[in-house]
């Protein structure tokens, strides 16, 4: 069995976010600048902003925010649920409007 490593030990080119492509060094940026939550990195970083909407990288960043600020993840705040964003036809909003 492999031993893990803690993601701090890793070379901070390795990509947290592959949707947005966020590396581990931009997010310690991110955290070295005061951003102790998900959503503040998210907000600086784009890291969770891609297709997966975070669900790749949510853990990472979590990892990442409580190795880099000695916090516990279950001392942070939850990160804000948003539904994903659809493209509407104009025509519908269009009809919506006329009635």
């Amino acid at each position: 069995m492999r031993k893990s490593r803690k993601l701090k030990d890793r070379s901070n080119d390795v990509l947290v976010c592959r949707c947005e492509d966020v590396n581990v060094r931009e997010i310690k940026d991110a955290i070295r600048l005061g951003i102790q939550t998900i959503d503040g990195v998210k907000r600086l970083t784009r890291a969770g902003m891609g297709m997966c909407q975070g669900r790749t990288c949510r853990r990472l960043v979590e990892q990442l925010i409580a190795e880099e600020t000695k916090r516990k993840i279950e001392k942070m705040p939850p990160p804000t649920k948003r539904p994903p964003v659809r493209p509407v036809e104009i025509g519908v909003i269009a009809k919506r409007v006329a009635k």
